[in-house]
């Protein structure tokens, strides 16, 4: 992104380009590439690279070609959208996010033709540099180079005037720009919800139900919720439901209303339920030059915010006037002015000093000139180290500087962020510590009395610490108290149109500092501004300012914020940029009668789904964050409200590299986020263990089911080669042969005499069926002729005992085997159904049937 001038030789389009050979130009980013380059605007179609960018709705007014960020000496094409100035880089076709700004977030533009000594290239006549200058309002300037003679600078001013100032609210690209998908629900809604939690009711939930019927009305002993500005009859900037004293009445709230400034009545905002003190909030007293005035009823509003302290007498009041003394005073000539202590009762006026948003504008301006006078580089192009040869760093010779700002204490910025820090920090401090209750107030109480009653609930209540307290907080002080966003920021409300001045004057630069052509103050006025008085802008950066003093505290107390800095920068950027609905309007009451939150998306869901892609190792919570360290109140000392520029925001721009400030948070984040990553690892890894364990454990108990059938079998074995061998000692007791074939099958043979068995022999198949009977196969080996066997059967002695036993004899005495099947008959014959012990203790030659 940042390129030395002398080593840039690229040329400014790929070949693949839509430009032609002629209007290609070598050395792109130079500026004698620039002047000598003579090309018409044509019309184009938007390239399909460019769509990829484009965010939902956001559509390509005009483009210019050729463009040389002067910043970042980087060249590209610059984008004019419905939404933002969009610039993309010839090289690497990606978006430079310095050169790229939304409209919305513009202060002002103007157009600088800078004449400079002539080049190498034309020495015989001037250069003129066609520059357009970007300010912004998020601490940037931007100057963008065109080529000369082209209409292109013209495009690009003629579209910004359109669009960076509409002339209608809804011609914002909050409109068009995907509201559905970050849909919210109603901010009354949200508004209910906080102050039930502040009344200890936080168990009831708010719904528009609710709001409709008018059922949100709850109390507690000491306060409740009004519905007298249900319609916004009493005050048009006020919430739609007040937090008051429960012992006032609403006809005497209509009464107090009309002695304060806009009808901006004395309202609870923020109330400890433990001591009964509460923090509230009006507008000016209207009491008039002579500061006689009075009101009963609204001092009685005012003294029923100090209820009676247990077993004390009533606590102290406390009236905080953010102005200076001064300014209370004049605002008296215009009918306004201060309370008197003497007309309320056991109060104490404090004047906090606080300027007034026309000071807090100017200071801005300088600090950002400073910014980019001093910065690593600046609109020029150039770094503060080779400006003015080296002397331009703060304690050297600051003489020649034509910037009015020379020193950071001269912008006044840092002075106005500690006197709000103080005041907040006093306030809280009164609260916590006295148990005192403080009535906060300024001119119109939007402004400096937003700034100070956030702060000081942020300094009280730990819960607007996180992410989602926070976002309750800035929904109800700033947004339901009626912070007039849209004129502070310039745009179009509901009611008019911005009153914002938008261009810078038209002005040639004399040439007095040839490295420097932009050095510049940025607050020159233009001729539109100049019909404009001083007063009439009401622009102000009073909400980046408590967010500013909000990033302070987050320095100092880096354990008691859920959020980080990222997140305020997101959130500003946000704001800025008017993309979501949340900041526009100038009240409660103009956003729900433009429908804002139906129309528009919501700021808070698009940040809620950034944080939910990364979870919680994304940038926007803090690493740090201990909600035991600091369970309480913060009440910073007035030594540690020295307050520094906020690197993440201010320098972003002017000083990249040094802006990285949290250079070891975002070590620590990277840390944290490989060790979740490792966790996860760990956990996945963990669930396979365990589901390997129960496949192991499936398959230990299969192998112990297998362990079993096989030991069963196995003693089945033993059972059946014990019975085997039993039953072959039986048989060969009764003088018969057994052995068993190759296949397993048993053969048993009739011995010719008891002393010796013959080699072949009538035999039989013995098989054991599964209920342990034995059955007889009919397989037989007749070898030996009939006649043979037959003699040998009758000189056998055991046949004759057989043949006297044998059923199957006939009345001869003659055998009937084989053909008889004697072998095949039950055990009888042959003493199967004998004892088995008996038969192991029989010997071969042991007489088995007696005489």
């Amino acid at each position: 992104m940042y390129r030395s001038r002398s080593a840039r030789s690229s040329s400014l389009r790929e070949p693949d380009s839509r430009l032609s050979e002629s209007d290609k130009i070598e050395g792109a980013g130079s500026w004698d590439a620039l002047e000598w380059t003579k090309i018409d605007p044509v019309a184009r179609s938007v390239p399909s690279g460019v769509k990829q960018f484009l965010l939902e709705a956001e559509h390509v007014i005009v483009e210019g070609y050729g463009v040389v960020l002067v910043n970042t000496d980087a060249a590209g094409t610059l984008y004019v959208t419905n939404f933002r100035l969009l610039f993309l880089s010839e090289g690497s076709r990606d978006i430079i996010a310095i050169g790229t700004i939304p409209l919305a977030t513009i202060e002002k533009f103007q157009k600088i033709a800078l004449k400079l000594p002539s080049g190498s290239r034309q020495p015989e006549k001037t250069v003129s540099q066609r520059l357009l200058q970007i300010i912004g309002k998020d601490m940037r300037i931007i100057v963008f180079g065109f080529r000369a003679r082209t209409k292109q600078r013209r495009a690009v001013y003629d579209a910004l005037l359109r669009c960076t100032r509409p002339t209608r609210l809804w011609d914002l690209y909050a409109f068009v720009g995907c509201p559905s998908r970050f849909s919210n629900t109603n901010p009354k809604v949200r508004l209910l919800n906080e102050y039930w939690r502040l009344l200890g009711m936080g168990f009831y939930q708010a719904s528009m139900r609710a709001i409709e019927d008018g059922s949100f009305t709850l109390s507690n002993e000491w306060w409740r919720i009004s519905s007298v500005n249900s319609n916004y009859t009493m005050s048009p900037t006020y919430p739609f439901a007040l937090l008051l004293p429960k012992s006032i009445s609403d006809d005497k709230v209509l009464q107090a209303c009309t002695f304060r400034a806009r009808c901006r009545l004395p309202s609870i905002t923020w109330c400890d339920r433990g001591t009964g003190a509460v923090l509230a909030r009006s507008s000016q007293p209207l009491v008039g030059l002579m500061m006689n005035m009075r009101s009963n009823a609204d001092e009685n509003l005012v003294a029923a915010l100090c209820t009676q302290i247990a077993g004390e007498k009533r606590r102290k009041l406390y009236i905080a006037d953010a102005r200076p003394r001064k300014n209370a005073l004049a605002n008296g000539a215009m009918g306004g002015g201060s309370e008197s202590s003497a007309n309320y009762f056991q109060s104490e006026i404090v004047f906090f000093g606080i300027d007034n948003i026309h000071a807090m504008r100017e200071s801005l301006g300088r600090l950002r000139d400073y910014l980019d006078t001093y910065g690593t580089t600046s609109s020029d192009g150039m770094s503060s180290f080779l400006r003015h040869g080296g002397w331009s760093w703060g304690g050297g010779n600051l003489s020649s500087m034509s910037a009015s700002v020379s020193t950071l204490g001269d912008t006044g910025w840092l002075i106005h962020v500690q006197t709000v820090l103080a005041g907040s920090a006093w306030i809280a401090a009164r609260v916590a510590l006295e148990s005192a209750s403080v009535l906060v107030h300024c001119s119109d109480g939007w402004d400096r009395t937003t700034q100070l009653v956030s702060l000081a609930s942020l300094l009280l209540d730990p819960y607007y610490r996180t992410i989602r307290g926070f976002q309750a907080l800035v929904e109800k002080d700033w947004l339901a108290f009626g912070h007039p966003f849209s004129d502070r920021l310039g745009m179009p409300s509901i009611s008019g149109s911005g009153n914002m001045p938008f261009e810078l004057s038209r002005q040639a630069s004399t040439g007095s500092l040839p490295s420097s052509p932009m050095r510049q103050g940025s607050g020159s006025s233009s001729s539109q501004a100049q019909n404009t008085s001083h007063a009439q802008n009401q622009s102000s950066p009073i909400f980046l300012q408590w967010v500013d003093c909000v990033s302070q505290l987050l320095r100092m107390y880096p354990f008691a914020f859920e959020f980080s800095s990222a997140f305020l920068v997101d959130l500003l950027d946000c704001m800025l940029s008017c993309r979501f609905g949340n900041f526009l309007c100038n009240s409660e009451k103009e956003r729900e009668q433009a429908g804002i939150s139906d129309a528009c998306g919501c700021l808070w869901m698009y940040l809620a789904e950034l944080r939910a892609s990364e979870g919680s190792s994304h940038a926007h919570y803090n690493l740090f964050y201990d909600p035991l360290k600091h369970d309480g109140p913060l009440l910073p000392p007035a030594a540690a409200l020295a307050p520094t520029v906020w690197p993440q925001f201010h320098l972003r721009w002017s000083c990249p590299s040094e802006a990285q400030g949290g250079e070891v948070e975002a070590e620590c984040r990277k840390l944290t986020r490989k060790f979740s990553e490792l966790q996860r690892a760990k956990e996945a890894a963990e669930i396979r263990l365990n589901e390997a364990s129960v496949t192991v454990e499936s398959l230990a108990a299969e192998l112990r089911n297998e362990k079993l059938v096989s030991t069963s079998a196995r003693d089945a074995v033993k059972r059946a080669s014990k019975e085997t061998a039993t039953i072959k000692r039986a048989v060969q007791s009764l003088g018969f042969s057994v052995y068993f074939t190759a296949d397993g099958d048993c053969n048993v043979g009739i011995e010719r005499n008891p002393t010796e068995i013959p080699q072949q022999s009538i035999c039989s198949v013995l098989t054991k069926d599964i209920n342990g009977s034995v059955s007889h196969s009919e397989k037989a080996d007749f070898s030996e002729p009939a006649s043979e066997m037959e003699d040998a059967v009758s000189d056998n002695p055991l046949i004759r005992v057989c043949g006297s036993l044998c059923p199957m004899h006939t009345r001869d005495g003659e055998c009937q085997w084989p053909n008889a099947g004697c072998a095949q008959s039950q055990s009888q014959l042959i003493g199967l159904k004998a004892n088995f012990d008996a038969f192991d203790r029989l010997s071969i030659y042991d007489s088995y049937f007696g005489n």
